[in-house]
């Protein structure tokens, strides 16, 4: 099967599909004829779609990506600044939750949206392990207050530094801190050898976070539980993910309990201009 085929009749030959292409396997030397792969285009390929998203006559259909199941664009659901701006700074990390489980067709709708997330190469090295099971999720909890427990008694100073104490206080007088009630945790893993692994999975679960208040969601990073799941093999055990894999980001999730009704300031930036 050929890499792409085009449409000579819709091709307008402006050449977009071999400017945009990130690797340049797509030669537009001969203006008269349609654009071409080059020779080992299909080796050198990331599988990202630019050619075939940037095309706007639809000329350009991948072989392994069929144009009639990519969504079009619609420029009535595009966002202006003052949307987004709402969404990024009105952004809130969310602890206190309602004791009410999300479906699990809701956060698989969730992550799908994670899966666009911009990755090295378009390695896409993310895959996804949902606890979706309240029981699970607090056991979970349990034995990260187990390795801070462990950390307070080995490297006190450090330890309290992170509030640990406040954490194992918590748990010891009834309060669960560690994902504050959440029902679920979402954990981002991939093969800990990968390279784009640690940045791509950040940026999905970023994605997640930033898309969980569209579905009446809220989330927070959950760092107790990925320090603990770096570092306590009883944790790393008991998460029971693939061989080679590590977690690289994980969320406590859910119905907030409370909204929030206004922005609060940050710090100024600070930027550095050469």
């Amino acid at each position: 099967m050929s890499l792409f085929t085009i449409d000579p009749v819709k091709c307008k030959r402006d050449g977009i599909c071999a400017e945009v292409c990130p690797v340049h396997i797509i030669d537009f030397s001969d203006r008269e004829a349609v654009p071409k792969p080059v020779e080992g285009a299909d080796e050198e390929c990331l599988r990202c779609g630019h050619c075939m998203s940037a095309c706007p006559h639809g000329a350009l259909e991948l072989g392994f990506m069929p144009l009639s199941a990519c969504t079009p664009i619609r420029e009535a659901f595009s966002l202006g600044f003052e949307q987004v701006d709402q969404l990024l700074r009105g952004r809130r990390s969310c602890r206190v939750y309602k004791d009410e489980i999300v479906p699990r067709e809701i956060l698989e709708q969730l992550i799908r949206m994670g899966r666009y997330a911009p990755s090295g190469h378009n390695r896409q090295p993310a895959s996804w392990l949902v606890i979706h099971d309240r029981d699970e999720v607090r056991k979970l909890a349990g034995m990260t207050v187990e390795y801070l427990r462990t950390t307070l008694e080995s490297q006190p100073e450090f330890a309290r530094s992170l509030h640990m104490d406040s954490i194992v206080n918590g748990w010891d007088e009834g309060r669960e801190l560690v994902f504050h009630g959440a029902p679920h945790v979402i954990i981002a893993h991939a093969l800990k050898d990968e390279r784009t692994a640690p940045i791509g999975c950040v940026i999905a679960q970023a994605y997640v976070e930033l898309a969980a208040s569209a579905l009446g969601l809220g989330a927070c990073w959950a760092g107790y539980f990925n320090m603990a799941s770096l570092n306590y093999p009883p944790l790393q055990e008991a998460l029971q993910l693939p061989e080679g894999h590590q977690n690289f980001g994980a969320l406590m999730i859910g119905y907030p309990k409370y909204g929030y009704h206004r922005i609060p300031t940050r710090n100024e930036p600070r930027i550095t201009w050469r």
